[in-house]
């Protein structure tokens, strides 16, 4: 299946490196580095929301506050930009 997770802090990256490890495909974007073990696994790191949006199936977001899940959403480059119906983000 192709994922996307936004925000790979504490609690994002174990997440998503679990997801790659069980053979998902996935694209991820954060605002700091990506950790290397994710992208050994086969994560494509990507620049904007939009871009995991345009990638994946499933959309993950893990940010830590409204002003972020908002930019994340609603922002210029954010999901909302292309989520086709029938597509999740939890």
């Amino acid at each position: 299946m192709k994922l996307g997770f936004i925000g790979l802090g504490i609690m994002g990256t174990p997440m998503a490196i679990n997801l790659a490890r069980a053979g998902h495909q996935l694209h991820v974007t954060t605002i700091g580095p990506v950790a290397d073990e994710l992208l050994s696994l086969g994560a494509v790191s990507v620049e904007t929301a939009r871009q995991v949006t345009d990638a994946s199936d499933i959309i993950f977001i893990m940010v830590p506050d409204t002003p972020q899940v908002e930019d994340v959403l609603f922002g210029e480059n954010g999901c909302n930009q292309s989520l086709a119906e029938g597509q999740n983000h939890c």
